[in-house]
């Protein structure tokens, strides 16, 4: 079974406020950097604010990213205009790298766009994300889908939030077995 409105509410509200504000501060990292050069290199690092790695992409070789840095550093970034533009050349200037897929795509973009002041439009699937999206019956064979596509109850979400609420809450979203 589907789960209800209410549920759809409950994890919105969840995600509002376990997650919303810490998401903010890690972007907001992003955004003060001093240069688009400087916001390339924390990005294709995937650097946190503490220095850290990422936990999503912890498990990605140095040299992966170090590639992904150098071949940003030389892609013309900052004359996208939209945050769509923006992930369309980060995919085509480091896919191809070894262990480099979608969510780091998407998570570089984020963080790049972040600095360009250049925010997802629409939820673009990727691993879990593309899992919650499934569990509500949409996205199959999909790269994004439209924030307006989801239940009601996420349009208190900008479609970077619901991005994250989906993967975080994948297995909520999943329809009960009754």
């Amino acid at each position: 079974m589907t789960p209800s409105p209410e549920e759809f509410r409950a994890i919105v509200d969840d995600y509002i406020r376990d997650h919303r504000d810490r998401v903010a501060r890690g972007m907001r990292f992003y955004a003060i950097q001093r240069s688009l050069a400087d916001a390339v290199d924390v990005a294709a690092r995937c650097v946190r604010p503490n220095g850290k790695r990422h936990s999503h992409q912890r498990w990605i070789p140095a040299e992966s990213l170090d590639e992904a840095r150098a071949r940003l550093l030389v892609a013309d970034l900052d004359s996208c205009r939209s945050f769509d533009e923006l992930h369309t050349t980060v995919n085509s200037t480091i896919r191809d790298i070894h262990m480099i897929g979608a969510l780091v795509v998407y998570d570089v973009a984020h963080r790049i766009g972040a600095f360009l002041k250049l925010e997802p439009e629409r939820v673009y699937l990727h691993r879990g994300t593309r899992d919650g999206a499934l569990a509500l019956g949409l996205g199959r064979g999909r790269e994004w889908i439209d924030l307006a596509e989801l239940p009601d109850e996420f349009g208190r979400l900008s479609p970077a939030e619901a991005e994250d609420c989906l993967c975080i809450y994948k297995k909520r979203l999943r329809p009960s077995r009754t």
